[in-house]
């Protein structure tokens, strides 16, 4: 049967006690697992549709032209308009919406008037819409799937390259760790922005583009980290004793330096996450990130600034969503360096 450490479930524990950075942490976790279903909760696809005895799942399925519901065109089906139209018929045909009945790519009309509309609860345009009729609500949803698992593959690809490259300079050292300082020397005077500036300018970036130029600049800040630390681990005894066993290279940083120098890469993470979120949304604002209309934070930023007399509601709603979530990254990654700390494990004779 698999037992934790005891020291694992105490440091487990003492981030428990910390109320605001396990709270965020559960918070933030469920908002990334509604993320990954978002289509059932802001999509103007129906979830359900009852049609002559029949039902149709539209929601993950194929195009279902509107001729198959008796609407007469060919093209996909306006299932806010079919609801409308089951409910003036009457009988026992329905159409089940998500709670947002619009997703982030679509232009709504309403009346003669031009967007931004302001929130309506009538229209179901809860946080209103954008300069050309898109949902608020959707848009930030949407936008934030998309920036906080860019932030994960950054996360996960950025650590793999750092760790991997800090944990040899600590251990060999010598030329190789003398040569790798040198390449993070250049890396570093860089000037990250320009370069993501200049490349933008000459491919319109896509998401995984954009993910592998930032992991191409952005592997530096980690490496020098998990270097300081097998630095002072290497001449530890432990390491010594594995060493003097005849243990390989790998094995000794794999089975006995990372984890016990886990707690200086995991007190990162979060700080990384959010690093993460703010670069996307810096780049979108600036307009060298994702290509419209991919729905994102940054772009909702710059209507904001267009917008924010005759639309103030765009500036409110994704400034308060960058507020909430960074917030929580922050609490989770002052709650985690509290329960890593090894002076809170550590008594002294």
């Amino acid at each position: 049967m698999f037992k934790f450490n005891p020291l694992t479930i105490e440091k487990y524990r003492r981030f428990k006690s910390i109320k605001r950075g396990y709270y965020s942490f559960i918070i933030l976790m469920v908002l990334i697992i509604l993320s990954l279903f978002a289509e059932l909760f802001v999509n103007n696809r129906a979830l359900l549709v009852r049609y002559q005895g029949h039902f149709y799942f539209p929601t993950y399925g194929s195009i279902i032209p509107g001729k198959t519901f008796g609407l007469g065109y060919e093209y996909e089906t306006d299932y806010r308009e079919l609801k409308v139209l089951f409910k003036e018929k009457g009988g026992d045909d329905f159409v089940l919406l998500p709670p947002v009945p619009y997703n982030a790519f679509e232009t709504d009309k309403l009346g003669d008037d031009y967007p931004p509309y302001p929130p309506s609860f009538e229209k179901k345009h809860y946080l209103g819409t954008d300069k050309t009729g898109r949902d608020i609500t959707a848009r930030l949803f949407y936008g934030f799937r998309i920036a906080i698992f860019f932030s994960l593959i950054l996360l996960v690809f950025q650590y793999i390259i750092g760790i991997t490259i800090g944990a040899l300079m600590g251990y060999i050292g010598g030329r190789f760790d003398l040569f790798f300082q040198r390449i993070i020397e250049i890396w570093n005077n860089i000037p990250f922005l320009y370069a993501i500036i200049i490349i933008a300018s000459i491919v319109i970036p896509s998401f995984f583009s954009l993910v592998g130029i930032m992991i191409f600049f952005g592997w530096i800040g980690i490496t020098w980290y998990v270097r300081t630390a097998t630095y002072r681990e290497r001449e530890r005894e432990y390491v010594l004793a594995a060493r003097a066993l005849g243990a390989s290279t790998g094995r000794i940083i794999l089975r006995h330096i990372l984890p016990n120098i886990v707690s200086v890469i995991i007190t990162f993470v979060p700080f990384s996450v959010a690093g993460g979120i703010t670069s996307l949304t810096a780049l979108d604002y600036l307009g060298f990130g994702l290509a419209p209309p991919t729905p994102s934070w940054g772009q909702l930023l710059a209507e904001a600034s267009e917008f924010h007399i005759n639309a103030p509601w765009i500036g409110i709603s994704v400034i308060t969503a960058l507020i909430l979530v960074l917030t929580m990254v922050t609490f989770i990654g002052e709650a985690i360096r509290e329960s890593f700390d090894p002076k809170m494990y550590s008594t002294y004779e």
